[in-house]
């Protein structure tokens, strides 16, 4: 029994609860795959695996391809894992085109296609990873998990290569995320650092596109970047994607368009992929859809936008930590510093130890130290050393460093032949560049940052050809789903149970609409209300209206009457319905019982038609009709009571004439930085844009087109001219015929086109090109050509207005000179004096809506008005209205010095004012 009992009471002591367990194995777990799988390490940007991989290269490297296979199979002596994780990771680093040079089928990143099996693929390390990823010097090392071996902790990378390549990893606990970044511009912030400029990089995918860093954040947690295909429109029914987003591949993004398609987001007639060096995805829209509306459909619903989050993770000191990329490249790049400040150290004792043998050896030589008889009566090597040591005394003090058994050990193993044939001139010129090759390099140690400042641009110069920026760096205005999703969706109204949405298919078809879209709803009790559109929904009896609503839409105007209920009088209004509650009812009358709507209408474009309103027979009335115009009622909020139109009963209203927008002209601007319109004023201002007005737009290849102001409108990079279309403008012209290479001037006006219609004005000639172009009354410009075969220079200044008449659009026009004209400025633009408008500036707080005023004329008096003016409505007193303008300060025109060699113009650019400014 005491026997049992001991033996269960030592089986209690070793029991370890479960909760122990968990601590500590799952912590230790954790910390491996941290440390040893998913971050990689801030000194050489590399993952555990990569490391391996890169290590296994090195050590097979003889200047030829290796298979893949072998390749995998050297580092499986490093790496603890499989085969397929390590190939995976090999292909990977294969694709970034930096560190590997590849053989065979590596895939394809852009269109996900997967690479050969590693038996029919070859690799070698690139020059670039001979350069800056090796050393075995400075390198750092450790047994390999079975201790068979060693492999470096992390190796001597003489880059930012983690910024270079980017990184992804999910360990237990965290992530990581790093994007990868442009070449050149992580040389350039490198050398920026060295030099006390404080970094600022943005990513850059080999995938292109264009990207909104704005929310970048530094690449830390939080940040935010978008990424979207660049997209173009080949023609009104073809759009051509060049470039996808980083992260999506060609397969999956046309994926998305079908499926978009399928679910009626979008509508397209076909989609193509000829997709092969260069991505080209051709989608072909249906009849009737708009492609700039489409544009925005695919970023809005499919995989043509990206929304991409960083999370910089990398392993520093043995832990994790969370860095910005500009942290992390400030770091590297004095690791890099530290390392090439090693390598020199290294260089140096290395020279040093190299004179002091060839020192010693020239004494030994010199001195006939090894015909000595005591020397050659030295029988151990222990006497050879002591007799060395007497006979080198007297040198000693002029070498660098003591003596050492070693050194000995070295001269007495030198071969008697080459003694013999020692050249001491050759010794002393050998030394002599060593000691050149000294200076040098403790020139550089002394001036340590020039000489990593020339590494870097070496590096650059040398590795930086063809790794220019491939993303285009853009700032994107949101794409509102709803305001682009196509109406795919057919919507139904039953007025008499008071349901509206799209399932009641058996009731009345209204309009089609988006599954996105709100519908508003009028009804006869004078409410309104805002909902989503659903299957089905109960609004109400009594529906006057239902329409799609447009949050924030001053344009669309709502004509009313209504009669009160409490005191039977009849009110007018027109209102506008801004922002709403969704399903809060809204009472657009005096809010009495038994109110009722007479008359409604909607009008999209502010439109005031006038009406017949036909009063009930009474004893005192003479005039029994009479016309109103809604154009003399003031557009006012939902919640105004309106005017009173009449004190009697009405009996019917009914439409005389329909009438015309009383709105004025949309106020449009255009943002460069997005290349959009808006009514915000952001950027340019247009101008004021009616119904029947168009934009002009110039192209750099001396063709323009006419554009709505419609605000989902893209517009082309290779603009470089926006402004209101006026047809009478008169505008001169510099161009060079790409024929005769003559230069000509012309003076034309822009006809008006088809919206759409893309028209060339210079010669359609190879070669042919757009020098100026200015709408000024009077450009003048200055010439300077060679004359005759003298080739004197000549110089003039022409005003191009009274240098030609105007023409047709088509017209060549005249020579520009007769010589040979080697450069043009324009030297001032002079417009022709006219009247300013007064602008009168409103402060915003004397706008603000007044209170209704309600009518108070008596009885008697209404009645004798109706009898004696035909019933002529009394209007409430109208706010005199003052609309303000954009404010500008009037200043002389700057005069404008822009020079440009004829003989390699530039490219055509916009200025600050959307004016051809650099040629």
């Amino acid at each position: 029994m005491e026997e049992n009992n001991y033996e269960n009471e030592n089986t209690l002591h070793n029991v370890i609860p479960l909760s122990g367990l968990y601590e500590n194995w799952f912590l230790d777990y954790a910390s491996y795959v941290i440390l040893d799988r998913a971050v990689p390490h801030i000194h050489d940007g590399l993952k555990p695996v990569q490391r391996r991989i890169l290590h296994s290269l090195k050590e097979m490297d003889d200047g030829r391809f290796n298979k893949a296979a072998n390749v995998i199979g050297n580092t499986m002596k490093y790496h603890p894992h499989g085969d397929a994780s390590i190939g995976d990771a090999m292909v990977q680093i294969g694709q970034k085109n930096l560190l590997i040079d590849t053989q065979g089928n590596w895939g394809d990143p852009i269109t996900g296609d997967s690479a050969a099996a590693p038996r029919y693929i070859e690799a070698r390390l690139s020059k670039f990873a001979l350069e800056v990823v090796f050393n075995p010097d400075t390198t750092e090392w450790q047994s390999s998990y079975d201790g068979r071996n060693r492999e470096p902790i992390t190796l001597p990378v003489k880059f930012p290569l983690l910024l270079a390549q980017g990184a992804e990893g999910i360990a237990v606990g965290l992530a990581t995320k790093v994007m990868p970044h442009n070449f050149i511009e992580l040389i350039d912030a490198s050398i920026g650092i060295l030099r006390g400029i404080a970094p600022n990089i943005i990513p850059d995918f080999l995938t292109g596109g264009m990207a909104d860093f704005s929310a970048y954040n530094e690449g830390q947690r939080g940040g935010k970047i978008r990424v979207r295909a660049k997209i173009s429109e080949l023609d009104k029914k073809t759009l051509v994607i060049t470039e996808i987003p980083f992260s999506t591949t060609t397969i999956g993004l046309i994926d998305s368009i079908i499926s978009a398609n399928d679910k009626g987001k979008i509508k397209i007639k076909k989609i193509e992929d000829n997709t092969a060096k260069d991505v080209e995805i051709v989608v072909h829209l249906a009849p009737g859809i708009s492609p700039d509306v489409t544009i925005d459909a695919l970023y809005a619903f499919t995989s043509c936008e990206v929304s991409i989050s960083p999370n910089t993770c990398i392993i520093k000191g043995d832990k994790p930590h969370f860095m910005s990329v500009n942290d992390i490249l400030t770091e590297s790049t004095h690791y890099t510093k530290h390392l090439l400040k090693r390598e020199l150290e290294i260089k140096l004792h290395d020279l040093q130890e190299r004179i002091f043998f060839s020192s010693l050896l020239k004494i030994f030589i010199q001195e006939g130290m090894y015909k000595h008889p005591d020397y050659e009566n030295s029988t151990n090597f222990d006497d050879v050393t002591l007799v060395l040591h007497r006979l080198f005394e007297p040198f000693k003090p002029n070498l660098y460093r003591e003596i050492l058994a070693e050194d000995f050990k070295k001269l007495i193993d030198k071969p008697m032949s080459s003694i013999t044939r020692f050249d001491v001139k050759k010794a002393d010129e050998q030394m002599a560049n060593l000691e050149k090759e000294i200076k040098n390099v403790k020139h550089d140690l002394k001036h340590l940052t020039d000489f990593a400042i020339a590494y870097f641009e070496r590096l650059k110069e040398k590795f930086g050809k063809g790794r220019e920026r491939k993303t285009e760096i853009r700032t994107f205005d949101r794409v509102e789903a709803s305001q682009v999703a196509l109406a795919n969706t057919k919507f139904y109204i039953n007025k008499e149970d008071g349901f509206v949405g799209t399932g009641l298919k058996k009731d009345e078809y209204i309009f089609d609409c988006s599954d996105l879209d709100d519908v508003i709803v009028f009804r006869e009790d004078g409410v309104c209300l805002v909902t989503k559109v659903q299957d089905k929904t109960f609004v109400g009896k009594g529906i006057l209206h239902v329409g799609v609503f447009k949050k924030n839409d001053e344009r669309t105007i709502y004509n009313m009457v209504y009669n009160d209920g409490k005191t039977g009088t009849s009110y007018i209004k027109r209102f506008s319905v801004g922002g709403v509650t969704r399903d809060k009812e809204y009472d657009l009358t005096k809010g009495t019982k038994g109110s009722k709507v007479v008359y409604f209408t909607a009008n999209p474009n502010g439109e005031a038609e006038v009406i017949n309103v036909a009063l009930k027979p009474m004893s005192k009335l003479r005039k029994l009709t009479f016309d109103q115009d809604f154009a003399e009622i003031a557009i006012k909020g939902r919640a105004s009571q309106g005017n009173i139109l009449s004190k009697f009963a009405i009996k019917k209203i009914t439409l005389k004439s329909k009438g015309v927008s009383t709105l004025a002209g949309r106020k449009i601007w255009y943002d460069p930085t997005v290349k959009r319109l808006n009514e915000n004023g952001h950027g340019r201002y247009l101008g004021e844009f009616q119904a029947e007005d168009k934009i002009l737009c110039v192209f750099n290849d001396g063709s323009y087109e006419l554009s709505s102001f419609d605000l989902t409108n893209h517009f082309d990079d290779k603009m470089i001219r926006i402004e209101k279309h006026a047809p009478e403008k008169v505008f001169s012209c510099i161009h060079l015929d790409g024929k005769s290479k003559n230069y000509y001037i012309k003076r034309f006006v822009f006809e008006d086109l088809a919206i759409g219609k893309r028209t060339g004005f210079i010669s359609e000639e190879p070669g042919s090109k757009m020098i100026l172009l200015s709408n000024a009354d009077h450009p003048v410009v200055k010439i300077e050509a060679l004359k005759g075969k003298s080739q004197l220079f000549d110089e003039q200044e022409i005003d191009l207005s009274e240098a030609i008449e105007v023409k047709g659009l088509k017209a060549q026009g005249n020579k520009l000179s007769q010589h040979d004209v080697q450069k043009v400025t324009l030297i001032s633009e002079k417009n022709d004096e006219v009247e300013e408008e007064e602008v009168e500036l409103v402060d915003e707080s004397e706008n603000e809506e007044e209170p209704v005023i309600e009518n108070t004329v008596d009885d008697s008096q209404e009645l004798e008005k109706k009898v004696d003016e035909s019933e002529k409505l009394v209007e409430e007193p109208k706010k005199q209205e003052v609309e303000k303008k954009p404010e500008f300060v009037s200043t002389p025109k700057e005069v404008k010095k822009i020079d440009f060699e004829i003989t390699n113009p530039d490219e055509i650019k916009l200025d600050d004012k959307g004016q051809l400014g650099l040629f």
